[in-house]
């Protein structure tokens, strides 16, 4: 079964409510980002022990498996982001297709239980990254690929919005 790449601009999520999952970014403050992280973080592993997580709903869905799979890799690729816009003035940042990474790493055959656990690293990883933002940094800037900038308050507001989504796209 093939997915058909997800290529929208979600960036419009900072500006207001997503109607398919009901989370706000714009409403949300990038200090409340870390505990959002966590509360997410602990919802996977229950989503991670279902009998079926590996099966896909239809041909156009990832598995649950493939979802938390994703989620994890967000974690991990906007810690280096973040890493990025503290260590350096205006990065860009390295073009990451997420559609391409999940049949690469066969997201669908990894063993739920080890991704649970990286899942749970991965985010309090960049959990306590947001928390140590200095005060004075919130409004550095690092760029995408297609041009895309953000400053380190709107990459957390915008990046939170995905594993958000994606748990309420996975809900049982």
């Amino acid at each position: 079964m093939a997915i058909v790449p997800d290529t929208k601009n979600w960036t419009w999520v900072l500006e207001r409510e997503c109607p398919e999952c009901g989370f706000d970014s714009s409403a949300t403050q990038a200090s409340d980002v870390p505990g959002l992280l966590r509360v997410n973080a602990s919802a996977w592993p229950a989503v991670l022990e279902r009998d079926d997580v590996a099966v896909r709903p239809d041909e156009a869905t990832w598995s649950d498996l493939e979802y938390a799979a994703h989620v994890r890799d967000v974690f991990r690729i906007f810690l280096v982001r973040l890493e990025l816009m503290l260590d350096e003035d205006d990065p860009e940042f390295a073009n990451w297709d997420q559609d391409v990474t999940a049949i690469e790493e066969r997201y669908n055959e990894q063993d739920p239980a080890v991704v649970a656990v990286e899942l749970a690293e991965a985010a309090e990883a960049l959990a306590l990254a947001f928390e140590s933002v200095p005060d004075d940094a919130w409004e550095r800037k690092g760029f995408r690929g297609d041009g895309s900038a953000f400053t380190v308050d709107t990459l957390a507001r915008y990046m939170v919005h995905d594993p958000v989504h994606h748990l309420d796209d996975v809900k049982g």
